[in-house]
């Protein structure tokens, strides 16, 4: 896996709006079965492209991951409980 970088102030969101730790992230990355999907709404599109995924933690909480590559670094934009229509897309595009 890249290098995992989650800049201080997303690090607090995480923890306090999503309750959300950096290590249910990194569970995240390991645990992913599928590929990446890019984000192409065009509120969200960056460059470069805003990449997200869904999978469990170690404790099988289901987690919608949001995060850029930069530099060959993964930066972390968001990372909360994935709703059932985020579950389905990916369900049905990313796997």
């Amino acid at each position: 896996m890249h290098t995992l970088i989650i800049c201080p102030n997303i690090l607090e969101k995480l923890k306090n709006k999503h309750q959300v730790s950096r290590r249910e992230v990194e569970q995240c990355f390991e645990n992913r079965c599928g590929v990446y999907l890019e984000d192409t709404r065009e509120d969200h599109q960056t460059d470069p492209p805003t990449l997200w995924f869904v999978a469990e933690t170690n404790h099988k909480r289901l987690l919608k991951v949001v995060f850029l590559v930069l530099d060959g670094n993964v930066h972390i934009k968001s990372a909360y409980e994935a709703n059932s229509i985020e579950v389905a897309i990916y369900e049905d595009l990313g796997k």
